[in-house]
């Protein structure tokens, strides 16, 4: 079974099928194992725009909006040094035909995504994370090893670093199989509150001309 409980915590084993995920909400906080590669900006645009397939298979298994800093011991062994979260709302344009195409289950990044990633999710049973800011050393920490390395054209940043991870995290799901957005509910609540203190603050100093 691919979900399964380690110290406590709730971790995905790849590779994950849409029925692994039923049970896993927006809030919840979830560890990886198994296969992720670093996926960014030019890799999306080549399986979207450009009709290409990625060189490596990720159906049911995740990846990362990452560009790392690896560390290259010859010519086909590697290490990663440093491994930061990118921004994923650059990739909010083509993650619904990206999901489509390549069946991926888990996609990691930093900050949330809108409309496109929920309905790619809710459609095709995925689910979007958050790795924390700031923790890009830890995260290298806890990949194994850099499996292979695709692409490598397009520079470090943006070449496919396959890599088999081990309780990688904590992943805070913020889009969930069901379409359901953590950030923009979260959005909705704090802007509620927020209009509620502007009036309590406003009676209270509407002395002051």
């Amino acid at each position: 079974m691919a979900v399964s409980i380690v110290d406590g915590n709730k971790v995905l084993t790849t590779p994950i099928s849409r029925e692994d995920l039923k049970d896993i909400h927006i809030g919840d906080i979830i560890y990886l194992t198994g296969d992720l590669t670093t996926c960014r900006d030019v890799a999306h645009r080549r399986v979207v725009e450009e009709g290409r397939d990625l060189p490596v298979d990720i159906k049911d298994k995740a990846i990362l909006h990452a560009g790392p800093i690896i560390r290259p011991h010859g010519e086909e062994s590697y290490e990663m040094v440093s491994v930061g979260p990118t921004t994923s709302m650059r990739m909010e344009k083509f993650e619904y035909e990206f999901v489509k195409k390549t069946g991926v289950r888990v996609i990691v990044g930093k900050g949330g995504m809108k409309e496109n990633t929920e309905r790619a999710c809710r459609e095709f049973g995925a689910i979007h994370c958050v790795f924390p800011a700031g923790n890009a050393v830890v995260a290298a920490q806890e990949v194994e090893e850099v499996v292979d390395a695709h692409w490598k054209e397009l520079g470090m940043p943006e070449t496919l670093w396959h890599c088999h991870v081990k309780n990688f995290g904590p992943l805070i799901v913020s889009i969930d199989s069901y379409g359901k957005n953590y950030f923009e509910e979260k959005k909705v609540e704090y802007n509620k509150r927020k209009e509620e203190q502007i009036k309590r603050i406003s009676a209270q100093v509407g002395f002051i001309k």
